[in-house]
């Protein structure tokens, strides 16, 4: 049987995560080795830019921290996955070219958790939700009859708590398509809290309520099975 490792905020290998007042601006690194880069990335903060000179984004300060402000350094971090700007929670990033083709050719193996604060009551405590996703030129994603134009796609839920006006999920990304748990819980008729794009106009919650909570996956060099997880978003808790 393979051993699990599981990391918080303390790494057991690799090195120590810098102190706060050396953290780079909107990630909180939890883990690093010669291979990878695990941080808690803030909501707010894009993983990769679409623009060239873009530097307010994920990649650039982790780039930074890496070379460690020297512009000519070789040290470089890959991108493994991404999340949406306002979506909290884990990123994995890769520190070489073999570990990032080692990780994403295993992608579909790897375990994502979230959590998610939704509209309502889901009348139904666990479930899955399946569709074909498609995109259209508007980059609004939506679920389509049509197999030939969307990809099919899972989410996986279950209820944690529930009050009055919201539902506290746990949410397994089966798939991992853009914007998937958002599209389907919208979808369903329980949008996330916070959500402009798919969901309510709700001036009282600016904050989108998704956060990338736990990640487990086969380390590159290892081979060892690891799990890296962060805390539940006050934000989060201000709600249920």
């Amino acid at each position: 049987m393979q051993q699990k490792q599981t990391f918080g905020e303390r790494p057991v290998h690799g090195k120590r995560p810098p102190s706060r007042r050396h953290q780079p601006q909107g990630v909180t690194i939890l883990y690093e080795d010669r291979d990878i880069l695990v941080v808690d990335k803030a909501p707010g903060l894009l993983t990769i830019s679409t623009q060239k000179r873009e530097t307010a984004t994920a990649y650039y300060r982790l780039t930074d921290y890496v070379r460690k402000g020297n512009a000519k350094s070789r040290d470089r971090i890959f991108i493994v996955h991404r999340l949406d700007r306002d979506v909290s929670g884990i990123l994995v990033f890769a520190k070489t070219g073999e570990a990032k083709e080692y990780l994403q050719e295993r992608w579909d193996e790897t375990q994502k958790k979230y959590l998610a604060v939704v509209h309502g009551r889901l009348p139904n405590k666990t479930g899955t939700f399946s569709s074909y996703l498609a995109e259209n030129k508007a980059r609004i994603v939506y679920s389509t009859p049509d197999t030939r134009k969307g990809k099919l796609s899972h989410t996986a839920y279950r209820v944690l708590k529930e009050t009055a006006e919201f539902s506290l999920l746990e949410i397994d990304l089966i798939t991992g398509r853009k914007n998937q748990i958002r599209v389907h819980l919208a979808e369903n008729g329980h949008p996330i809290v916070g959500d402009k794009k798919y969901g309510e106009k709700d001036p009282a919650h600016k904050r989108l309520a998704l956060h990338a909570i736990s990640i487990s996956f086969k380390h590159p060099f290892t081979g060892r099975q690891v799990t890296f997880e962060t805390g539940v978003p006050g934000y989060f808790r201000s709600l249920v």
